[in-house]
C-alpha cells in the first residue's frame, strides 16, 4: 500500500479486469467480479488487496497471507492459504507490474512554465510541457510534447529531447540527441567531455571530444549516472536500455537494445555491448571490448577481454561462470587444507 501523500491510487478493479489486463488465468472457483482496491505486499495485504509471489524465498509469507488475491506461478498454486483467489501466470512479476501500473498510472504533465525557468527564445518547446523552477533550456534546443523538466535541470544548446521525456532535478544534458519516453533521473550528467587526452612527460594534452550522446526510445537512466559524449564517433545507448544509479559510461561506448546495467558499473571507452546484455552491480569493463548479445556478467566482476554472445561470466578477471565457480571451490579447499595442517 503506497503512501497517499506521494502516490494517487486508481481503481478499484475487479479480478476479471486485472486477469484480462495481465493475461493471467483465474483459479478454479474464483469470482471474476470480486473487487480489489490496491496492491500490497504478502505480509501487509488484507482481503481487499492483491499481491504477488515471484521468489520462492517468500513461500512462507504466501502461505500465511491475508490478501484477497495473489498473482502466482501455477507451480505453487497448491501452497495458497484457504480463501485466497489466485491469478495464475507463468511470469508473475511481469503480471504484477501490469497490475501495479493500472492502480498507479503515470500522470501526464500539464503545461506549465515556472517564472524562474530560463528558456532561450530560439528553443522549441512542444505542447503540454512542464518546466520547473530554475530550469535552463539553451539555444536551439528542441523539446518534444509532454516532457517534464524538473527544477534546476540544465538542457544545453541544440539538445533534442523526444516527446514524453523526463529530466530530473539538477540533471544536466548537453551534446545529446534523445528519443521518445526517456527518463533521466536527478543529478545525472549526460554529454559532458569524455576522458580523452594524450599523455606525455611535458604534460597531458586534451583531445577535443567532438561526438554526441545518442539515446534511443524508452530508456531509463538512473540518478547520478554519467554518460560521456563521444570523442568523434558517438556514444550510443540503444532502445529500451535500463541503466541504474551511479553508473559511469565512457566516451564512444555503444549499448545495444534492451541492455541492463546495474549500479556502480563502469564501462571504459569504446566498449560495445550487443543487444540484451546484463551487467551486475560494480562490474568494471576495460576499454575497446566487445560483449556479445545476451551475455550476462555477474556482480563485481572485472572484464578485461571480449565475451561471446549468450555466455555468463564472473570473477576477476572474468571467466565463464562454471570456471569461476570451480576456481572458488578450489580456493576454499586449499584454505581448508592449510588450516587442517
Amino acid at each position: 500500500m503506497a503512501d497517499a501523500r506521494f502516490f494517487q491510487v486508481a481503481g478499484p478493479f475487479t479480478l476479471g479486469q486485472l486477469a484480462d489486463l495481465c493475461r493471467a488465468e483465474l483459479s478454479t472457483g474464483a469470482k471474476a467480479d470480486q473487487v480489489v482496491v490496491d496492491v500490497a505486499s504478502l505480509e501487509n495485504a488484507e482481503s481487499q488487496h492483491i499481491s504477488f509471489l515471484d521468489n520462492r524465498k517468500y513461500l512462507a509469507a504466501f502461505a500465511e497471507t491475508k490478501a484477497g488475491a495473489v498473482i502466482v506461478h501455477p507451480d505453487v498454486a497448491d501452497r495458497a492459504p484457504a480463501g485466497v483467489t489466485l491469478l495464475l501466470s507463468k511470469d508473475p512479476y511481469r503480471a504484477y507490474a501490469m497490475v501495479a501500473q493500472a492502480f498507479y498510472p503515470a500522470s501526464a504533465p500539464t503545461e506549465w512554465r515556472a517564472p524562474t525557468a530560463w528558456i532561450d527564445p530560439s528553443a522549441q518547446i512542444g505542447a503540454d510541457c512542464w518546466i520547473g523552477p530554475g530550469a535552463v533550456i539553451g539555444a536551439n534546443a528542441e523539446i518534444g510534447a509532454r516532457c517534464r523538466i524538473e527544477a534546476n535541470a540544465v538542457i544545453g544548446d541544440g539538445v533534442v529531447l523526444g516527446e514524453g521525456g523526463k529530466i530530473g532535478a539538477n540533471a544536466s544534458v548537453c551534446c545529446a540527441i534523445i528519443g521518445r519516453n526517456v527518463s533521466i533521473y536527478p543529478g545525472a550528467r549526460i554529454g559532458q567531455d569524455g576522458f580523452g587526452f594524450a599523455m606525455g612527460a611535458q604534460g597531458h594534452l586534451k583531445v577535443p571530444q567532438l561526438g554526441r550522446v545518442v539515446i534511443g526510445d524508452n530508456v531509463e537512466i538512473g540518478a547520478n549516472t554519467t554518460i560521456d559524449r563521444g570523442a568523434g564517433p558517438d556514444t550510443v545507448i540503444g532502445d529500451g536500455c535500463w541503466i541504474d544509479n551511479l553508473v559511469q559510461i565512457g566516451h564512444n561506448v555503444q549499448l545495444g537494445r534492451g541492455c541492463v546495467v546495474v549500479a556502480q558499473v563502469g564501462i571504459s571507452g569504446s566498449t560495445q555491448f550487443g543487444d540484451f546484455v546484463a551487467a551486475g552491480g560494480q562490474v568494471g569493463f576495460a576499454g575497446h571490448l566487445k560483449i556479445g548479445m545476451g551475455a550476462k556478467i555477474m556482480a563485481q566482476s572485472g572484464v578485461i577481454g571480449d565475451i561471446p554472445a549468450g555466455q555468463t561470466y564472473g570473477g576477476y578477471p572474468a571467466v565463464p561462470r562454471m570456471e569461476w565457480l570451480r576456481q572458488q571451490a578450489l580456493l576454499s579447499k586449499l584454505a581448508r587444507d592449510k588450516k587442517q595442517r
